[in-house]
């Protein structure tokens, strides 16, 4: 079968690429499939050891390989899988999902992960952009893939599979008639193997392209010398592994030195804790909401066994480390990582930790404040965050926001920090008109697009809002239509109408109704006076 070099054709030409600095990585080899070092290896040297645990269930690493290749085959021998081929996967954080992510990588394929709380529209755009084919869909969220399908007749088949595989689901049908031992594909190390999506800032669907060497790089780096994994270790999280930053926490990280992953499915309040408590957790990764969310129940549950609790998604207040700390005499290790840079790149652990600053560059990649025109400030002085290292970003056929996010070889992110003497990242704001919220990314032009298809709504724009307990929060000014009045009510109805028209997290948490919107006098929007109002609560 001829290898599928969409993605290959689409990565951005040598001259908009970053500096890709391997010199404080282990020497890879230039053939790689990644899935050899993170399951076959472990497989072959001690395949009795858990790989995953889920509710009563247990997956050693032989089985583990086996539920693997199994998949692998099928998604070679029955539906057409090739050498770049992709697939898009939607689940939650269940076996079968990370089964799945696994099989697609070690079959050569290119995993294109998605959160289970998106919609049909938003999975549309994801399809096209990527010129998605095959979808393998947890059967309880098959709904809005179905209308995605029905949508966009380049998606061809649905596959679906239950979250331990063995139910009645057309995948796990038919995993029972395929055999193990399936040879991974002999890919290149830089061949891609995951496209991350993530919205970004204007709504429209971007894709950062990753290949099988960044796999291992982000596990070799800040995994193995910022939290240090062990093999005993046993890692929790609430990240959903379509974030990059729980593909990190609860698969690759893991996978790579041996440990065990504990997988839940969903999370209520005080999952997490019961959890940690049940399994005697070791290493646990959520966001500052979560932590801060949790420190009123720390003390019902036994703890002890924790040694590592990592934070990122968004800037971690200072007062929340401190609660964190007063409740369970932990530190949370904080971090800054990129969908386009795949995971952490500044953090810091133990006593290295400064409470309240990010940290420093993780050992093995760089990082700088530079100026707009990209010239280095010194410490103390306020500018862009700038990075290099063995990751970096590479979009998918998106050559404009390429060149606006690197520079001179630099990864760009977007954050305005300052670096003091020591070398410690300190966090001031974002730079463009991200929403963060409890540690998702919120693009405010995508729920305005979301409100403005309302009946009752006339204008609108959508900003940020600082919230003490999520950081941010969504917040909507509305100019109704004429003869519409505002009130509770319909600023429910809109929080309703949102919740159904785009991913539910993305609605606006606070409407306020206005007669009309700032604008200047040419009529453009002067969304600067609404950030300024929004910092007041109002």
């Amino acid at each position: 079968m001829t290898p599928d070099s969409f993605v290959q054709d689409r990565l951005p030409t040598a001259d908009r690429l970053p500096e890709f600095d391997l010199s404080g990585v282990p020497p890879y080899p230039e053939r790689l499939n990644c899935v050899t070092h993170l399951v076959d290896h472990w497989a072959d040297t001690d395949g009795g050891r858990t790989a995953f645990l889920f509710e009563d269930r247990r997956w050693s690493y032989t089985m583990l390989r086996d539920r693997v290749d199994r998949i692998a085959r099928v998604l070679v021998e029955d539906l057409g899988l090739g050498d770049g081929g992709r697939v898009l996967l939607r689940g939650a954080n269940t076996p079968m999902m990370v089964a799945c992510w696994l099989a697609v990588a070690k079959a050569g394929g290119v995993v294109i992960a998605t959160m289970p709380l998106l919609r049909a529209a938003e999975l549309v755009a994801i399809i096209d952009k990527a010129q998605v084919c095959l979808c393998l869909c947890q059967a309880s969220l098959m709904e809005e893939a179905r209308l995605a399908q029905a949508a966009h007749s380049g998606l061809g088949r649905v596959v679906g599979f239950t979250a331990a595989g063995d139910g009645e689901a057309e995948l796990d049908r038919a995993i029972v008639t395929k055999a193990g031992g399936f040879a991974a594909r002999d890919t290149a190390s830089t061949q891609p193997v995951l496209i991350a999506f993530t919205s970004g800032t204007t709504g429209r669907a971007k894709g950062t392209v990753h290949n099988h060497r960044d796999m291992l790089a982000v596990c070799d780096t800040f995994a193995a010398q910022v939290p240090g994994v062990r093999p005993e270790d046993i890692f929790v999280g609430t990240p959903p592994i379509a974030f990059t930053f729980g593909l990190g926490a609860l698969v690759l990280f893991p996978l790579r030195f041996g440990a065990a992953s504990l997988l839940v499915e969903r999370f209520e309040a005080t999952t997490l804790l019961e959890v940690i408590q049940r399994h005697r957790a070791t290493c646990v990764y959520t966001a500052p909401t979560a932590y801060r969310g949790l420190v009123a129940q720390a003390g019902r549950f036994d703890l002890s066994s924790l040694r590592v609790c990592v934070s990122a998604g968004e800037h971690l207040p200072l007062a929340t480390w401190e609660a964190w700390r007063a409740a369970t005499g932990l530190g949370i290790i904080d971090g800054i990582g990129s969908t386009e840079m795949l995971h952490i790149f500044i953090s810091a652990a133990g006593d290295a930790i400064r409470p309240g600053s990010t940290g420093r560059a993780v050992p093995g990649y760089h990082a700088a404040i530079i100026d707009s025109d990209g010239h280095p400030l010194p410490p103390g002085e306020e500018g862009w965050l700038a990075v290099k290292g063995p990751t970096g970003c590479r979009y998918l056929d998106d050559p404009e926001r390429q060149q606006g996010y690197v520079r001179d070889g630099w990864n760009v992110t977007g954050d305005i920090y300052r670096q003091d003497e020591d070398g410690y990242f300190w966090f001031v704001a974002r730079g463009d008109d991200m929403i963060i919220s409890a540690g998702y990314n919120i693009s405010g032009p995508e729920v305005e697009n979301a409100l403005l298809a309302h009946p009752k709504v006339a204008e609108c724009a959508v900003v940020a809002m600082p919230d003490d307990d999520r950081g941010q929060v969504v917040a909507a000014y509305v100019v109704p239509v004429a003869g519409t009045t505002g009130s509770e009510r319909l600023a429910e109805e809109l929080q309703n109408f949102v919740k159904k028209t785009i991913a539910p997290y993305k609605y606006p948490r606070r409407v306020i109704f206005r007669e009309a919107l700032p604008r200047t006098p040419t009529g453009k929007l002067q969304r600067f006076r609404l950030r300024e109002e929004a910092k007041t609560g109002h």
